[in-house]
């Protein structure tokens, strides 16, 4: 297997064939290569140089969201018979982030060198999937590249748009909940130990309440730095933990799903996500064994990513779609009727867009039901924390008040 060469960033001097100075940055694994890149562009380069790194770097990182607007771009100019070189150039003259702008001027200069498009964005697997070149590469080969380019940035958008979904779903109740406990803590170790020195002066017995909650304070201001530092290691070692083991991984995406509401939501995800890539592919041309290997991929979940696997082997030895799905026994009847009248009808990808929709709007719905319950829920419990910790306070100065 041949290996490639990490490649830099050079910057470079020159003059084109109209006798104009020019300058830019090209990636490369060498200047040699610089070099040879620019003569097949007309260019004489005159000083080569890498680019020296900034000590400190404030550029934005590449989101996938970023891909899926690229992706729209080079679509729509395309379509508009825009040529390829110079519909890199438009998009690129266009982008905000500079990372970004770098990633596509890397990648024009590719494709300017001789190079084809998948080609080029295979070098950088961090931003584009195996999934996405492989569509890139059969647009190409077919000479339907705008169609597919439209396709993957439909693709692209609707993932996107699914993910941003299950977010909302997900960070809303955690920074909530990330806040009670700051104000908690805060009030147990700045505000409670004020009022515990007033107690003092009191002399006389106080209720159990407040001394449960003058207990705790005095526990926090003791150990709060250990808590804190429990608490980040074990944050650490989780994510550590999904990163480096795969069986832990899969534990975790399998109890994920028994969560109420949330797995119902990660569910549908799931499902549509399975739906919405096997449409994508299958209607681009690509093989169903073939399809089946990039969702697989792009499942999101341990449990349905061995069950796809094993369908991609059912497929394999002849059985229908239909059947490797059920005989699953994990996806819904829905999936079933619809890929079964697909295959039925030669319409399998139309059948399965649908019921990616079908599925995309549960989750929207799902995520609009669960803010609503959170809602009066989390202020229940930030109510609780806070007013108990305030009657808990007040409460001797009332008795006192009241003995008076």
């Amino acid at each position: 297997m041949a290996t490639t060469s990490k490649t830099q960033v050079f910057v470079w001097q020159g003059v084109d064939k109209q006798g104009r100075k020019t300058r830019g940055e090209l990636s490369a694994a060498s200047s040699a290569l610089v070099k040879a890149h620019l003569r097949k562009q007309g260019i004489a380069a005159k000083n080569v140089k890498r680019k020296p790194k900034p000590l400190f770097s404030s550029k934005k990182a590449i989101k996938p969201a970023d891909i899926a607007i690229f992706t729209r771009q080079m679509a729509t100019m395309l379509k508009a018979g825009v040529p390829l070189v110079q519909s890199f150039d438009i998009v690129a003259e266009g982008v905000e982030n500079e990372t970004m702008q770098e990633l596509v001027v890397d990648i024009k200069n590719e494709v300017a060198s001789g190079g084809g498009f998948a080609a080029a964005c295979a070098k950088h697997p961090k931003y584009f999937d195996d999934l996405f070149c492989s569509l890139i590469a059969s647009g190409e080969q077919s000479g339907t590249l705008e169609v597919m380019l439209d396709r993957v940035a439909t693709y692209k958008e609707k993932t996107e748009a699914l993910k941003a979904k299950i977010k909302k779903a997900l960070t809303y109740p955690i920074a909530v909940m990330v806040v009670a406990v700051i104000v908690t803590a805060i009030l147990l170790i700045k505000v409670v130990p004020t009022f515990a020195v007033t107690f003092e002066s009191f002399g006389s017995d106080l209720p159990a309440f407040t001394k449960m909650v003058v207990a705790l304070s005095e526990w926090t201001q003791r150990n709060w730095f250990i808590v804190l530092g429990l608490t980040v290691v074990a944050g650490f070692a989780f994510k550590k933990a999904r990163e480096k083991s795969q069986p832990f991984s899969d534990w975790v995406d399998k109890i994920t799903l028994k969560i109420p509401i949330i797995g119902d939501i990660i569910f549908n995800s799931v499902i549509a996500r399975f739906s919405r890539t096997l449409a994508t592919t299958f209607g681009a041309g690509v093989p169903l064994v073939d399809a089946l290997n990039s969702v697989s991929g792009a499942a999101g979940n341990a449990v349905y990513r061995k069950a796809i696997i094993q369908i991609r082997d059912d497929v394999t030895t002849g059985q229908t779609l239909y059947s490797s799905i059920r005989f699953t026994n994990i996806f819904p009847n829905m999936l079933l009727q619809m890929v079964s009248i697909g295959e039925e009808s030669g319409s399998l990808d139309e059948m399965l867009d649908k019921v990616a929709t079908h599925y995309e709007e549960a989750v929207d719905n799902a995520v609009d039901t669960l803010t609503a319950l959170l809602e009066p829920l989390i202020m229940s419990v930030l109510g609780v924390l806070v007013g108990g910790l305030m009657i808990a306070m007040y409460l001797p100065i009332f008795m006192l008040g009241s003995a008076m």
